[in-house]
């Protein structure tokens, strides 16, 4: 049984003297503070605010920094074997740092990376993964679906599709229309979703009309396509800041590779109040399911927190909306919202606990010191 103070149960509502009764992994009760049940063990975690476990819908944990301090490529730096350690850790980090299950959208490691966790006993949270992504030049419309059929028997959670540039690169549309709908028609006839990177509105638009099922980034989004999303009921997931901060202050450790270079650099820059402003209009869109991801990338990892607080301190988001996204929004758009995202009768036990009250102070989520998955107790500082 977990005994708190204050509890945020996912879905809005706050909770005060709460009793959270745990069997099997699960939430068994979740009621007033009263007798302890025979036979059970309290665990009191004081004045900490106890909330869902949270839920990142877009994170690299693959991506890290090689022995030679530089962005690990296939072409240089680590072997498969420290690649697998650094991914691990990233992992690792990410749990201790309060998220529970992420959404892991680009490595044809993650499968490993996810089965280890499920079943071997590695820490790390819940992954659901989309293995190697689609882009422009995976084939023609015929190919792509062929290569959707692959990924599903390679074991993959949903499907990931480079509909545009990256933001370095301009982010202008990049597969064709006819690509967009074979990716994700086929996906929907397997009942699998697809998450698309489209950074200009042209290529949110194209993936909407193609009956996509998400849309990350959406910097140079406009009001048109927040309204096609909200009316076809595509989910939207924003990043604010993380993302580009992180390359920004790892720059020496990414420049020269790619298009990591000045031009791209300057990109970045530039998109940080773009994308803040573009989650301002969103927020206002009527209908608009709003979900949170981050991209976490090298460097970024366990700080997968930052983009709620800038959420709240760039976009004027209120903490409680987008705690909502990171917990029961999240768990529902990912097709867990019967087991995860929220704290009730029922749900899979996946618990945290802050110092403070993000509800009220969104940077409480900074400062998680309790996290438990399943039922199973993975990290506990103390009481506050």
């Amino acid at each position: 049984m977990l005994r708190a103070a204050r509890v945020l149960d996912g879905r809005g509502d706050v909770l005060t003297g709460v009793d959270i009764t745990i069997r099997n992994g699960r939430i068994e009760r979740v009621g007033p503070q009263g007798t302890i049940p025979s036979g059970s063990r309290l665990l009191d975690v004081g004045n900490r605010t106890v909330l869902p476990g949270l839920i990142d819908a877009h994170t690299h944990p693959a991506w890290h920094f090689n022995r030679q301090g530089k962005l690990h490529t296939d072409r240089d730096g680590d072997t498969p074997v420290q690649s697998m350690l650094s991914a691990a850790a990233n992992a690792y980090a990410t749990l201790r740092a309060g998220f529970t299950t992420i959404q892991s959208v680009g490595s044809a490691e993650d499968r490993d990376l996810r089965d280890w966790i499920a079943d071997q006993g590695l820490p790390g949270p819940r992954i659901l993964t989309s293995l190697e992504p689609l882009t422009e030049r995976s084939g023609d419309p015929e190919a792509l679906r062929a290569l959707v059929r692959e990924r599903k028997a390679q074991g993959a959670d949903l499907i990931k599709i480079f509909a545009s540039a990256s933001i370095r690169d301009g982010g202008g549309q990049t597969m064709t229309d006819a690509q967009l709908e074979a990716v994700c028609g086929e996906a929907k006839a397997l009942g699998l979703r697809t998450l698309v990177h489209a950074h200009s509105a042209a290529a949110v638009k194209a993936s909407v009309r193609a009956g996509c099922t998400q849309v990350e980034h959406g910097v140079f989004v406009d009001q048109e396509a927040l309204d096609l999303m909200a009316g076809r009921g595509v989910y939207f997931d924003p990043q604010c800041s993380l993302i580009f901060t992180n390359y920004l202050d790892n720059r020496a450790k990414y420049e020269g590779i790619g298009n990591y270079n000045e031009a791209g650099f300057s990109a970045m820059e530039r998109a940080i109040p773009l994308a803040a402003e573009g989650i301002r209009k969103a927020l206002a869109t009527p209908g608009l399911g709003i979900v949170y991801g981050t991209d976490a990338v090298a460097g970024a990892h366990g700080r997968n927190a930052d983009d709620l607080v800038c959420r709240v301190q760039s976009a004027g988001e209120t903490p409680m909306h987008a705690l909502v996204a990171a917990t029961s929004l999240n768990a529902e758009a990912m097709g867990l919202g019967d087991d995860l995202g929220a704290i009730a009768p029922g749900l899979i036990a996946d618990l945290i606990a802050t110092d403070g009250d993000p509800s009220a102070d969104i940077t409480a989520v900074r400062r998680v010191t309790f996290v438990m998955v399943g039922g199973r107790i993975v990290r506990d500082d103390g009481r506050p």
